[in-house]
């Protein structure tokens, strides 16, 4: 099996994290970031890459100095011509940025999403047909908030699964939102019978690591907030999870079937990690109760201590407010979401049984520390996991 060689990288030997040359035992670095890098208008994150982008040089430093070697980008548009994923690649990531070491990364997954895909259909009630609201994931325009993944190893493009089709009504036991005004279905059966399930879209990555294949399991469910009484939001959010439970469960499941039409779910014995922005915290915020329990008690999930850092607890403490009341440990937190939210542990890394875990951590300096510059380009911070078989 192939393995790439990977350059050593120069990093600041003052900075609080892991950098990729004490990684333990050849362990594969995975991450997960959502890097904001969007536009309301179509092509805008290309206009904003082709003229040097501040918030872009940033993001591209996290990652630099973090260096994993299996990336999960959320939050960055997506076009036909993959132009932005390249100019990303070739002028941010390639070229070293605030000290850091460039990095490069010989593959890349990336594929069309729901956002701002219209959907022809009155979905938010307001009886037009038209906006964000109305398509099938919230977007501006097609591609808007989509996903990329970039790494280091070969991916099995040929055996790469997508789930941008997948109807919601298909999923066993749907949380279908109800309307309170009259007890019935939010969605008409007609509306019902259409809708995707997917805000975005769910992949399956396969991975050629050195260890072998692992399954990269990637989505970026819908916030649970901007609805109403009917949780339409909520609803989606927590099945949208639900289904890489399923998936990743065992039993035949003729009914979820992919974009190419293959049905059934990951073998038994296959390695994954799910990866991404789940919009959901294990105990704060406005998700339903058990949605990230569907994953991080799921048997097939290894049972790990969620990533720290020392930043988020700063963060939470220096914000006030929202954190006060929170009942989830400040320094698990991945997402910073002012003081009236208070931050949440929204971004995870979720490695199956048959893995184990060397390191992990939330890339959140605090402030005064390298790299707590970099942290207003996105709302987000990064999260990595070093695994091994």
């Amino acid at each position: 099996m192939r393995r790439l060689l990977l350059a050593l990288p120069l990093l600041l030997a003052a900075c609080q994290s892991t950098p990729t040359e004490t990684i333990a035992n050849n362990a594969v670095r995975f991450a997960t970031y959502n890097t904001s890098l969007y536009s309301d208008d179509e092509g805008g994150l290309i206009a904003r890459l082709d003229a040097g982008d501040d918030k872009a040089r940033k993001i591209a430093a996290v990652i630099q100095h973090q260096r994993p070697d299996v990336l999960l980008l959320n939050e960055f548009d997506y076009d036909d011509g993959h132009v932005a994923a390249e100019m990303f690649q070739r002028n941010y990531l390639e070229v070293g940025q605030f000290g850091q070491t460039a990095i490069r990364y010989p593959y890349r997954y990336l594929a069309p999403v729901n956002t701002g895909l219209p959907s022809g259909m009155d979905l938010d009630h307001d009886g037009k047909v038209e906006g964000g609201n109305d398509a099938f994931g919230f977007g501006q325009h097609p591609g808007q908030y989509g996903m990329l993944v970039l790494s280091r190893f070969p991916i099995d493009q040929a055996a790469v699964r997508t789930f941008q089709e997948f109807a919601w009504k298909d999923l066993p036991g749907a949380s279908v939102p109800i309307d309170p005004a009259t007890g019935g279905p939010w969605y008409p059966r007609e509306v019902w019978a259409e809708l995707r399930l997917s805000s975005k879209s769910h992949w399956d990555v396969p991975i050629q690591t050195p260890d072998g294949s692992i399954h990269f399991l990637v989505h970026h469910p819908t916030p649970p907030v901007f609805d109403g009484p009917e949780d339409r939001n909520g609803r989606r959010n927590h099945d949208e999870i639900r289904l890489w439970a399923e998936y990743v469960a065992s039993g035949e499941k003729p009914w979820l079937c992919d974009d190419n039409g293959r049905c059934g779910s990951l073998p038994a014995d296959a390695l994954f990690v799910i990866a991404g922005d789940h919009n959901a915290d294990p105990v704060d915020g406005d998700s339903t109760a058990n949605a990230m329990a569907q994953l991080l008690e799921h048997p097939r999930v290894l049972r790990y201590s969620a990533p720290e850092s020392e930043g988020a607890v700063a963060a939470a403490q220096a914000a006030g407010g929202g954190n006060l009341k929170h009942e989830g440990p400040a320094a698990q937190d991945t997402g910073e979401f002012g003081a009236r939210v208070g931050n949440l542990r929204l971004d995870y890394v979720l490695p199956s049984v048959g893995l184990s875990v060397q390191a992990s951590g939330v890339f959140w300096p605090k402030p005064g520390e390298p790299g707590a510059e970099w942290l207003g380009a996105s709302d987000h911070h990064l999260v990595w996991l070093d695994l091994k078989l």
